[in-house]
Protein backbone atom coordinates (compact mmCIF):
# COMPACT_ATOMS: atom_id res chain seq x y z
CA UNK A 1 0.00 0.00 0.00
CA UNK A 2 1.18 3.53 -0.79
CA UNK A 3 0.25 6.82 0.90
CA UNK A 4 0.22 10.03 -1.12
CA UNK A 5 -0.22 13.60 0.06
CA UNK A 6 -1.81 16.15 -2.24
CA UNK A 7 -1.79 19.95 -2.01
CA UNK A 8 -5.07 21.34 -3.31
CA UNK A 9 -6.27 24.76 -4.39
CA UNK A 10 -9.94 25.51 -4.88
CA UNK A 11 -12.61 28.15 -5.08
CA UNK A 12 -15.29 27.10 -2.63
CA UNK A 13 -18.14 29.23 -3.98
CA UNK A 14 -20.13 26.43 -5.59
CA UNK A 15 -19.43 23.76 -2.96
CA UNK A 16 -21.03 22.82 0.36
CA UNK A 17 -17.52 22.64 1.79
CA UNK A 18 -14.60 20.21 1.80
CA UNK A 19 -16.38 17.25 3.35
CA UNK A 20 -18.84 15.00 1.52
CA UNK A 21 -22.43 15.92 2.38
CA UNK A 22 -25.86 14.89 1.12
CA UNK A 23 -27.03 18.44 0.43
CA UNK A 24 -24.67 19.30 -2.43
CA UNK A 25 -21.27 18.89 -4.14
CA UNK A 26 -18.09 18.86 -2.05
CA UNK A 27 -14.41 19.22 -2.93
CA UNK A 28 -13.56 15.89 -1.30
CA UNK A 29 -16.13 14.04 -3.40
CA UNK A 30 -15.04 15.70 -6.65
CA UNK A 31 -11.39 14.69 -6.21
CA UNK A 32 -12.21 11.19 -4.87
CA UNK A 33 -14.25 10.38 -7.95
CA UNK A 34 -11.37 11.31 -10.27
CA UNK A 35 -8.79 9.40 -8.20
CA UNK A 36 -11.05 6.34 -8.14
CA UNK A 37 -11.42 6.54 -11.91
CA UNK A 38 -7.70 6.98 -12.61
CA UNK A 39 -6.43 4.38 -10.11
CA UNK A 40 -9.28 1.93 -10.80
CA UNK A 41 -9.90 1.28 -7.11
CA UNK A 42 -12.08 2.92 -4.47
CA UNK A 43 -10.17 5.89 -3.06
CA UNK A 44 -10.97 7.82 0.12
CA UNK A 45 -9.41 11.27 0.46
CA UNK A 46 -8.65 12.59 3.95
CA UNK A 47 -8.29 16.36 4.35
CA UNK A 48 -6.31 18.33 6.92
CA UNK A 49 -9.51 20.11 7.94
CA UNK A 50 -13.08 20.78 6.91
CA UNK A 51 -13.56 24.11 5.19
CA UNK A 52 -17.16 25.38 5.24
CA UNK A 53 -19.37 26.18 2.27
CA UNK A 54 -17.95 29.09 0.27
CA UNK A 55 -14.49 28.96 1.90
CA UNK A 56 -11.49 28.77 -0.45
CA UNK A 57 -8.05 27.18 -0.21
CA UNK A 58 -4.65 27.81 -1.72
CA UNK A 59 -2.90 25.11 0.31
CA UNK A 60 -5.33 22.45 1.52
CA UNK A 61 -3.50 19.22 2.36
CA UNK A 62 -5.06 15.80 1.89
CA UNK A 63 -3.92 12.19 1.61
CA UNK A 64 -5.13 8.92 0.14
CA UNK A 65 -4.06 5.28 0.27
CA UNK A 66 -3.70 3.22 -2.89
CA UNK A 67 -2.44 -0.18 -4.01
CA UNK A 68 -0.77 1.44 -7.02
CA UNK A 69 2.59 3.17 -7.07
CA UNK A 70 2.51 6.45 -8.95
CA UNK A 71 5.68 6.53 -11.04
CA UNK A 72 4.97 9.48 -13.32
CA UNK A 73 3.71 12.29 -11.06
CA UNK A 74 3.69 14.83 -13.90
CA UNK A 75 1.36 12.68 -15.98
CA UNK A 76 -0.77 11.85 -12.93
CA UNK A 77 -1.23 15.52 -11.95
CA UNK A 78 -1.96 16.50 -15.51
CA UNK A 79 -4.66 13.84 -15.75
CA UNK A 80 -6.33 14.77 -12.45
CA UNK A 81 -6.38 18.46 -13.30
CA UNK A 82 -7.77 17.81 -16.77
CA UNK A 83 -10.91 16.37 -15.18
CA UNK A 84 -11.07 18.92 -12.33
CA UNK A 85 -10.46 22.04 -14.41
CA UNK A 86 -14.09 23.09 -14.89
CA UNK A 87 -14.81 22.69 -11.17
CA UNK A 88 -12.20 25.31 -10.19
CA UNK A 89 -10.19 22.74 -8.23
CA UNK A 90 -6.48 22.21 -8.83
CA UNK A 91 -4.17 19.57 -7.38
CA UNK A 92 -0.86 21.42 -7.13
CA UNK A 93 1.45 18.71 -5.80
CA UNK A 94 1.54 15.02 -5.00
CA UNK A 95 4.15 13.39 -2.75
CA UNK A 96 4.61 9.87 -1.44
CA UNK A 97 4.63 9.80 2.38
CA UNK A 98 5.53 7.34 5.13
CA UNK A 99 2.92 4.88 6.36
CA UNK A 100 2.20 6.86 9.55
CA UNK A 101 1.31 10.08 7.71
CA UNK A 102 -2.18 11.51 8.14
CA UNK A 103 -3.19 14.82 6.57
CA UNK A 104 -5.24 15.84 9.61
CA UNK A 105 -3.61 14.21 12.62
CA UNK A 106 0.01 14.74 11.55
CA UNK A 107 -0.50 18.48 11.02
CA UNK A 108 1.46 20.71 13.40
CA UNK A 109 0.23 24.14 12.31
CA UNK A 110 -2.45 25.62 10.06
CA UNK A 111 -2.60 29.08 8.57
CA UNK A 112 -5.83 30.77 7.54
CA UNK A 113 -6.07 34.13 5.81
CA UNK A 114 -9.06 36.40 5.62
CA UNK A 115 -9.30 39.11 2.95
CA UNK A 116 -11.32 42.30 3.30
CA UNK A 117 -11.47 44.86 0.51
CA UNK A 118 -12.25 48.23 2.03
CA UNK A 119 -13.51 50.60 -0.68
CA UNK A 120 -16.65 52.32 -1.93
CA UNK A 121 -16.82 50.64 -5.35
CA UNK A 122 -18.26 47.11 -5.59
CA UNK A 123 -16.05 44.11 -6.35
CA UNK A 124 -15.62 42.78 -9.86
CA UNK A 125 -12.46 40.64 -10.01
CA UNK A 126 -12.67 39.74 -6.33
CA UNK A 127 -16.40 39.07 -6.21
CA UNK A 128 -17.02 36.03 -3.95
CA UNK A 129 -13.31 36.02 -3.08
CA UNK A 130 -13.19 38.78 -0.45
CA UNK A 131 -15.43 40.62 2.01
CA UNK A 132 -16.39 43.99 0.57
CA UNK A 133 -16.79 46.72 3.21
CA UNK A 134 -17.51 50.36 2.36
CA UNK A 135 -16.94 52.13 5.67
CA UNK A 136 -13.31 53.00 6.39
CA UNK A 137 -11.97 50.62 9.04
CA UNK A 138 -9.67 51.71 11.86
CA UNK A 139 -6.72 49.41 11.22
CA UNK A 140 -4.74 50.55 14.27
CA UNK A 141 -7.56 49.52 16.60
CA UNK A 142 -8.02 46.24 14.76
CA UNK A 143 -4.32 45.40 15.18
CA UNK A 144 -4.56 46.05 18.91
CA UNK A 145 -7.63 43.84 19.16
CA UNK A 146 -5.90 41.08 17.17
CA UNK A 147 -3.10 40.95 19.75
CA UNK A 148 -5.69 40.27 22.46
CA UNK A 149 -6.64 37.06 20.65
CA UNK A 150 -3.11 35.64 20.75
CA UNK A 151 -2.06 32.92 23.17
CA UNK A 152 -3.72 29.96 24.86
CA UNK A 153 -7.33 30.85 25.57
CA UNK A 154 -10.90 29.61 25.81
CA UNK A 155 -12.40 30.55 22.42
CA UNK A 156 -15.99 29.54 23.26
CA UNK A 157 -17.26 32.96 22.13
CA UNK A 158 -16.16 32.22 18.58
CA UNK A 159 -17.28 28.58 18.49
CA UNK A 160 -20.18 27.46 16.31
CA UNK A 161 -23.00 25.65 18.11
CA UNK A 162 -22.44 22.69 15.78
CA UNK A 163 -18.71 22.43 16.59
CA UNK A 164 -17.74 18.95 17.80
CA UNK A 165 -14.25 19.77 19.08
CA UNK A 166 -13.49 18.23 22.47
CA UNK A 167 -12.34 21.49 24.00
CA UNK A 168 -12.80 25.21 23.22
CA UNK A 169 -9.27 25.90 24.48
CA UNK A 170 -6.82 26.58 21.66
CA UNK A 171 -3.47 28.30 21.28
CA UNK A 172 -3.45 31.03 18.68
CA UNK A 173 0.20 31.59 17.73
CA UNK A 174 -0.53 34.89 16.09
CA UNK A 175 -3.19 37.09 14.51
CA UNK A 176 -1.62 39.58 12.11
CA UNK A 177 -3.27 42.35 10.12
CA UNK A 178 -1.68 43.89 7.04
CA UNK A 179 -3.14 46.60 4.80
CA UNK A 180 -2.11 46.94 1.15
CA UNK A 181 -3.95 49.86 -0.45
CA UNK A 182 -7.62 48.95 0.07
CA UNK A 183 -6.92 45.26 0.73
CA UNK A 184 -6.78 44.09 4.36
CA UNK A 185 -5.26 40.66 4.99
CA UNK A 186 -5.78 39.05 8.40
CA UNK A 187 -3.60 35.99 9.07
CA UNK A 188 -4.17 33.43 11.83
CA UNK A 189 -1.81 30.62 12.82
CA UNK A 190 -2.63 27.76 15.19
CA UNK A 191 -2.36 23.99 15.43
CA UNK A 192 -6.13 23.75 15.03
CA UNK A 193 -9.26 25.90 15.01
CA UNK A 194 -12.83 25.54 16.21
CA UNK A 195 -15.67 25.51 13.69
CA UNK A 196 -16.29 29.10 12.49
CA UNK A 197 -13.63 30.41 14.87
CA UNK A 198 -11.74 32.41 12.27
CA UNK A 199 -14.83 33.96 10.67
CA UNK A 200 -16.23 34.82 14.11
CA UNK A 201 -12.97 36.47 15.20
CA UNK A 202 -12.91 38.49 11.98
CA UNK A 203 -16.51 39.57 12.54
CA UNK A 204 -15.56 40.87 15.99
CA UNK A 205 -12.43 42.57 14.66
CA UNK A 206 -14.56 44.38 12.10
CA UNK A 207 -16.82 45.70 14.87
CA UNK A 208 -13.68 47.21 16.41
CA UNK A 209 -12.60 48.58 13.02
CA UNK A 210 -16.02 50.17 12.58
CA UNK A 211 -15.62 51.58 16.10
CA UNK A 212 -18.85 49.92 17.19
CA UNK A 213 -16.84 48.23 19.94
CA UNK A 214 -14.04 49.58 22.10
CA UNK A 215 -11.01 47.40 22.85
CA UNK A 216 -12.43 46.79 26.31
CA UNK A 217 -15.74 45.65 24.83
CA UNK A 218 -13.86 43.33 22.46
CA UNK A 219 -11.98 41.85 25.41
CA UNK A 220 -15.15 41.49 27.49
CA UNK A 221 -16.93 39.66 24.67
CA UNK A 222 -14.03 37.23 24.29
CA UNK A 223 -13.80 36.62 28.03
CA UNK A 224 -17.56 36.09 28.33
CA UNK A 225 -17.17 32.73 26.54
CA UNK A 226 -20.74 33.17 25.31
CA UNK A 227 -21.53 32.69 21.63
CA UNK A 228 -24.56 34.99 21.95
CA UNK A 229 -22.22 37.95 22.58
CA UNK A 230 -20.20 37.37 19.40
CA UNK A 231 -20.53 39.66 16.38
CA UNK A 232 -22.00 38.06 13.24
CA UNK A 233 -19.35 35.85 11.58
CA UNK A 234 -17.59 37.30 8.56
CA UNK A 235 -18.81 35.90 5.19
CA UNK A 236 -17.28 32.60 4.13
CA UNK A 237 -16.09 33.93 0.76
CA UNK A 238 -13.29 36.00 2.31
CA UNK A 239 -11.65 33.03 4.05
CA UNK A 240 -8.76 30.95 2.69
CA UNK A 241 -6.97 27.90 4.07
CA UNK A 242 -3.49 29.06 3.22
CA UNK A 243 -1.03 26.42 4.43
CA UNK A 244 -0.65 23.33 6.57
CA UNK A 245 2.68 22.53 8.26
CA UNK A 246 3.91 19.05 9.24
Amino acid sequence: MFIYQTIVEYEGTNFVGWQIQKNGPSIQEAIQKILTKILREKIILYGSGRTDAGVHAVGQSAHFITKSKINNKFFFLNTINFFLNKKKISVLKINEKKQNFHARYSAKKRIYKYIIINRLAPLSLDFNRAWHTKSILNIKLMKKAAKILQGRKDFSTYRSSSCNARSPIKTLDYAKIKKEDNRIIITFKSKSFLQQQVRSMVGCLKFVGDEKWSLQKFKDVMNSRKRANCAPPAPAHGLYLSKVYY
